[in-house]
């Protein structure tokens, strides 16, 4: 019997045994793209610090909708500020723009409200404000605050400048009155030492500012003492509690042409300052007062004849003890004033200045002097007048530090106080006490006096009333009669006198001087 040999044949084909992980790979190679092909983009934020972000948690949400999840938070390479990881889904990648905005919803109260209350229990979450910028961008620096106008709303963004910080973010912005706008941010210049508010007004309201436009401060209750008065003022009750900024063209001023976004504007501290008319050209002189300056105050008025022409500049006490040898003791407060051309309608140029210098000096030796005068009795603000004294002693400009001076007068309050004080001491010189002394004296005497004739009628009623003169009566009345004959002729003789004082010599009735008879031929 033959052995029998196993004939072996090759299967062509692949096995069944690969079926498996062909089709786990197929099916992981799909998840991956599909995974890929559905995901989103990975942006960063930065945060100044991660409180309310936690990764897997912390949902990126706009206007509510989640369009994201953050997947890392880490601290930067600096360690000063925190790295966010978030992914966002396919369908908002559209939303990341070069200007959207992010920042972290949580409770906070603010100028413009209590806002982020649901975040108590619901957990915080990072907004998404979408921009209108190029597409594209994957990194972003968060805000620490939400922005207080949403990107892309109509109407001006522009720049106020203060030398005083008093707004704050969300402040509103008041135009007679009504809410227009609101300052979004403020930042301190530390190199020019002012501070740059960033602000918007919404359309249609954005054309109401013109190149002539004043901002100026309406935050609160002004109180402004000066020689003046007192002046009150507030612009609305929102200003009064949270503060904010009124704007107009000043009286008498056109409104000047449209301004674009960015435009720069001076923030003035009250209304008052805001509508005073800037002068270009004005002339600096010295008035020298020898009394108290208590009250002048640095911007208080310089009046000609009532009518406002300039400001006082500061009082020189540096120059003054410079120009005494250190001690000033005894010499007359120097006050630097400005006259202003333009406020007398001299005009507010080089002209107007040279027919004011040429007035001043023109007036001075006809009687031009200045004065102290007060301004308000209430607040005790003193203001310095000028005018023209026709009895004034004779003077000329002098010079003071390099600057001209106008000669000076006691008037007004000052002249009042001078008078006083020289009363005051003509009564202190007076022998107020010898007087005193003398008229007590005099009293003591009347009074003496006075009781002896009482004691002297008392004396003639006890006589009356006695025995002895029971009969006098008609002998007192011949005797009154007798008297009163006598005062008649003494009344008629002193009468005689008075007319002819002569009478004493010569008879009142002179007898004729005999003429001779005249015989008859």
């Amino acid at each position: 019997m033959a052995d029998e040999q196993a004939s072996v044949s090759r299967r062509r084909g692949i096995s069944t045994i690969w079926v498996v992980p062909i089709v786990a790979l197929l099916l992981g190679g799909w998840t991956v793209f599909y995974t890929w092909s559905n995901q989103g983009p990975e942006i960063t934020l930065v945060f100044d610090t991660a409180e309310g972000i936690e990764a897997g948690k912390t949902r990126i949400k706009a206007r509510s909708v989640e369009v994201g999840m953050v997947t890392e938070v880490g601290l930067a390479d600096d360690f000063e500020r925190v790295v966010v990881t978030a992914e966002i889904e396919p369908a908002a990648e559209r939303l990341l723009r070069d200007d959207t905005q992010f920042w972290v919803v949580r409770p906070r109260v603010g100028a413009g409200g209590i806002s982020g209350l649901g975040t108590i229990v619901s957990g915080g979450y990072i907004e998404l404000a979408p921009g209108e910028g190029p597409e594209g961008r994957l990194s972003f620096v968060g805000l620490e605050d939400p922005p207080v106008t949403p990107v892309g709303t109509p109407g001006l963004k522009f720049e106020l400048v203060s030398e005083d910080s008093f707004l704050g973010a969300g402040d509103a912005i008041l135009y007679r009155g009504y809410n227009v706008g609101r300052v979004e941010s403020a930042t301190f210049d530390v190199e020019g030492q002012r501070v740059h508010y960033d602000a918007f007004i919404e359309a249609p309201y954005d054309a109401l500012v013109r190149e002539n436009t004043r901002f100026w401060n309406a935050s609160g209750v002004r109180f402004s003492a000066t020689a003046d008065g007192i002046e009150v003022s507030a612009a609305s009750l929102e200003s009064l509690v949270l503060g904010g900024v009124s704007f107009g063209v000043p009286e008498g001023r056109s409104a000047g042409g449209v301004v674009e976004d960015g435009t720069s504007f001076n923030l003035f501290a009250g209304e008052k300052e805001a509508n005073e008319r800037p002068y270009h050209h004005s002339i600096q002189y010295v008035v020298q007062f020898e009394r108290s300056v208590r009250g002048l105050r640095p911007g208080a008025p310089v009046e000609y004849r009532g009518i406002p022409a300039g400001h006082v500049e500061r009082i020189m006490m540096e120059e003054l003890v410079a120009d005494s040898g250190g001690t000033g003791k005894g010499a007359a407060i120097p006050v630097l004033i400005s006259l202003e051309p333009g406020r007398i309608h001299f005009g507010d140029d080089e002209a107007g200045t040279e027919r004011l210098r040429r007035g001043i000096e023109l007036g001075v030796p006809h009687g031009m002097r200045a004065t102290l005068q007060s301004g308000n009795l209430l607040t005790g603000s003193l203001l310095v007048a000028l005018d023209e004294y026709s009895d004034a002693e004779p003077a000329e400009l002098g010079e003071f530090q390099g600057y001209p001076t106008i000669p000076t007068i006691s008037s007004g309050l000052e002249g009042l106080q001078h008078q006083v004080s020289a009363l005051l001491a003509k009564l202190n010189a007076l022998p107020l006490e010898s007087i005193v002394a003398s008229t007590d004296d005099a009293v003591q005497s009347a009074n003496d006096a006075v009781k002896e004739m009482e004691r002297a009628v008392a004396s003639v009623g006890a006589l009356l009333q006695s025995e002895n003169v029971q009969g006098l009566p008609e002998s007192l009345e011949a005797t009154l009669a007798e008297l009163d004959r006598t005062l008649r002729q003494f009344s008629e003789l002193a009468a005689s006198l008075e007319a002819e004082p002569s009478s004493l010599i010569f008879s009142r009735d002179p007898r004729l001087d005999p003429e001779p008879a005249v015989r008859a031929p």
